[in-house]
């Protein structure tokens, strides 16, 4: 799986393209950052956290519709809204702790490379953080590189990022 990531106008829209499962629409991203947008911190730590029940975990799996995207096709859209599975516990769990890596590791990169200033109530110090400073190292350099590409790319550029997992294992259950 492929997620593309292109640079809009004050936004920036996400393409997901598997071999698996149906094909998705675009969507827009949530919010906008000029060096590293939400989504693209989600697939950074989903990577080195080895989430798989997070944004592209989910994707990936190809087992279901839930909601963050959606189905390219009209008739294949209607379908899947009907059949629209919840996350399982383990997804819900996965996602909280994706979403929260996203925030924190965004936050204390800024802090780090003098973009923003240290704040002891958000995002408080690496130490504090209770994560691994070896990984919290390794997505700040992927963020560090990512930014650079990303800062330069004028409006209308993409940027195109793997998934490292297999796809098309998702297992869950309908409720």
């Amino acid at each position: 799986m492929e997620i593309t990531f292109t640079k809009l106008a004050g936004r920036y829209e996400i393409a997901v393209h598997r071999d698996v499962g149906h094909a998705l629409a675009p969507r827009n991203g949530p919010g906008f950052h000029d060096a590293v947008p939400h989504d693209v911190a989600h697939l950074i730590v989903e990577t080195e956290w080895r989430i798989r029940g997070g944004v592209y975990g989910r994707l990936a799996a190809a087992d279901g519709d839930d909601g963050m995207f959606w189905a390219a096709d009209p008739a294949v859209k209607r379908k899947a809204t009907k059949n629209r599975r919840a996350p399982t516990e383990s997804e819900s769990a996965d996602m909280a702790k994706s979403e929260r890596l996203a925030s924190l590791t965004v936050a204390l990169w800024e802090v780090a490379r003098g973009r923003r200033r240290p704040d002891p109530a958000w995002p408080g110090t690496e130490a504090a953080s209770g994560e691994s400073n070896e990984l919290l190292q390794k997505v700040y350099d992927r963020y560090d590189d990512f930014s650079r590409t990303w800062s330069s790319l004028p409006a209308g550029r993409s940027v195109t990022m793997p998934w490292p997992f297999p796809e098309g294992v998702g297992t869950r259950a309908r409720r």
